[in-house]
């Protein structure tokens, strides 16, 4: 499946070029290279997994940056992070919504058999083998928190 993902990443970033897209071809040339050096790290072909986490990379990248440049002040870098987000989010999976992520979660606590708030290592393991990917890391974490909150508070 990844062979068809770099196909398309190269496919979209000689039409960027051609329209002379210059945010674009950027964006696309990095996400490309860090691809590449993935690839080079791992010693063998790219599952689609690993492309994911590639792209789940350069997002939080831009959004730390945006973060970053918000509190700076940097409204010129801002929106400049904001279309290069924009992009990297056109490769990635669809998140998941709310509820549907709170059900994995929720099962991911049943499978781990997690009681409390300090049982958080145990569950984020199943959770993200759940989520496949299909969110953020840091808001797994907020959701499988609360939960085991909220299973704390009423036991």
């Amino acid at each position: 499946m990844a062979p068809d993902f770099i196909t398309r990443i190269t496919a979209d970033l000689t039409a960027a070029m051609k329209s002379r897209d210059a945010v674009r071809t950027s964006v696309l040339r990095g996400i490309k290279s860090d691809l590449k050096y993935r690839e080079i790290e791992k010693g063998e072909p790219l599952t689609e997994a690993d492309c994911q986490q590639v792209l789940r990379s350069a997002q939080k990248k831009r959004r730390d940056s945006i973060d970053a440049f918000e509190r700076g002040g940097r409204a010129d870098l801002v929106s400049k992070e904001k279309s290069e987000l924009a992009i990297v989010t056109e490769y990635l999976p669809a998140e998941l919504p709310e509820e549907e992520l709170v059900k994995l979660v929720r099962e991911a606590i049943a499978e781990a058999g997690a009681t409390a708030p300090g049982d958080l290592g145990k569950v984020m393991k199943p959770a993200m083998t759940r989520v496949a990917g299909r969110a953020e890391g840091n808001r797994v974490r907020q959701i499988v928190t609360e939960q085991l909150q909220a299973l704390a508070e009423s036991a």
